[in-house]
């Protein structure tokens, strides 16, 4: 038997691929499959069944692509409903792998169609939960995301309070838990960075597997300091229900060259943006005007999703050429296929006249101005857990995700000097601020990680309010 977790930082998701004598399953995949298929390939396997433990919000499943190539049945857990061919099973169906089975549990209460896979060894005993969104390492499924208007969270939470008490707990401790994602993922509030653990550990640990925790005390904490999610999650929804074309399809749009001039008329057109997606210093330098900097070296794919929010926007890529099949894959997961093509060229064939800049400067050189005028204008733009963490002392906070909703935070008489924690999102916010008309922006190289290393005073805990 074999168990191989395929984990995607970008994305902080955990697929699947389990073997055992020649048969194979891969549970979540992403949406480009190769790998999956390579895998079996070089173990003379054949891939016998995708599971899916739900519809994802936060990306683009590759269940059609991977059932089309490789003729394996798409299994979902009872009450879900496709525009596709599938297996929708029972609670408690087993399915045979090789020498070793794999059993649904329905957990509904992050969705209602929710399940967990428990799979059992040669010996018919419970080795591993695939435990989807419903049990993360440190948490549990947020339970805002039904696209059902008859189920409010509350209702969803006590659902998944008793599915974690009549399905999870029972399980043995020695059982593995193999979450679908982990720290940074916005389907969870306070996710683990392992991306393994036991079902001990996650009893003795997790604050949602109490055992005197009542159903109430449970509705109110799984929900209490939810954000609201990105814009794109009920569209990634959609997707995953109706189906997408393959990724190759997306690829081969990325890699249209089109001319300046082209690219100038194309803006005209209504719902189209550039995406740079160069590196931060490099878009500091010199970028077309009303350019959204998301750096492919970064968070990419969900502040994509964060920031865009709706994946039928055209899209003007703005990237160096060895990079466009990246690009173009990571855009995918998330659902942002339509791609008109990237400038030829690249930012060397812009007139170097017409291309603006953004005002960038050490922390050194920050701590230096603000000896000398500790009044002048901060802006943090980490999430709100960061800022009340540990903050410049006098720095508002301007979430990033959220930053529309903070622009009466920018004055427009002095510098505006913006941070976040290492240096990306705050390119991201600066990029934000000019296309929307604020130019007074100072963006502070390496963040408030540089920032520590100074001598600038900085703020302890303070009582966090929902931002």
């Amino acid at each position: 038997m074999k168990v191989e977790q395929i984990y995607t930082s970008c994305l902080a998701q955990g697929a699947y691929y389990i073997e055992s004598n020649g048969q194979a399953a891969v549970i979540d995949p992403l949406r480009e499959v190769g790998a999956y298929i390579e895998m079996a390939a070089e173990r003379g396997a054949k891939i016998k069944y995708v599971f899916e433990t739900h519809f994802h919000a936060d990306f683009v499943s590759g269940h059609l692509s991977l059932a089309k190539q490789t003729g394996a049945q798409i299994v979902f857990g009872p009450t879900a409903k496709t525009d596709f061919e599938v297996v929708i099973a029972e609670d408690n169906q087993v399915f045979e792998l090789g020498n070793i089975s794999i059993k649904v549990l329905h957990t509904p209460g992050h969705t209602m169609e929710s399940s967990c896979y428990l799979l059992r060894d040669e010996k018919g005993e419970d080795k591993a939960l695939f435990s989807g969104d419903t049990l993360f390492l440190g948490d549990v499924g947020r339970p805002d995301l039904a696209q059902k208007s008859d189920v409010n969270e509350q209702d969803l939470a006590g659902i998944l309070f008793d599915s974690l008490r009549t399905k999870i707990i029972p399980l043995a401790d020695d059982v593995i838990v193999y979450p679908g994602h982990g720290a940074g993922s916005a389907c969870g509030k306070n996710m683990s960075k392992e991306t393994v653990g036991t079902i001990g550990h996650e009893k003795a640990t997790n604050y949602a597997l109490r055992a005197d925790m009542t159903k109430l005390e449970f509705i109110k904490e799984v929900i209490d300091g939810i954000l609201p999610p990105p814009a794109y999650f009920a569209e990634n929804v959609k997707l995953n229900i109706q189906g997408t074309s393959s990724v190759d399809v997306v690829i081969e749009k990325a890699l249209k060259p089109i001319s300046v001039e082209d690219f100038k008329e194309l803006l005209t057109k209504k719902n189209t943006v550039i995406l740079d997606v160069r590196n931060q210093k490099e878009f500091v330098k010199g970028f077309i005007p009303d350019s959204i900097f998301i750096g492919i070296d970064g968070g990419f794919a969900p502040w994509v999703g964060a920031i865009i929010k709706t994946v039928d926007t055209s899209i003007l890529l703005v990237c160096d050429k060895d990079r466009l099949q990246e690009t173009a894959t990571r855009l995918s997961r998330v659902g942002f296929d339509n791609i008109l093509g990237h400038l030829q060229g690249g930012i060397k064939a812009w007139d170097v006249n017409d291309l603006h800049t953004m005002q960038s400067i050490s922390s050194e050189k920050f701590a230096s101005i603000y000896k000398q005028d500790n009044a002048i204008h901060i802006i943090d733009v980490r999430k709100a857990s960061e800022y009340h963490s540990q903050h410049i002392s006098g720095a508002q906070l301007a979430t990033l995700a959220n930053l529309d909703r903070h622009h009466d935070k920018f004055t427009t008489s002095n510098e505006n000097f913006v941070h976040c924690a290492a240096g990306y999102r705050s390119v991201i916010a600066g990029s934000l601020l000019k296309k929307q008309g604020i130019s007074n922006v100072i963006n502070i190289e390496g963040g408030f990680g540089a920032i520590k290393k100074t001598a600038i005073p900085l703020s302890d805990f303070i009582c966090p309010t929902t931002l």
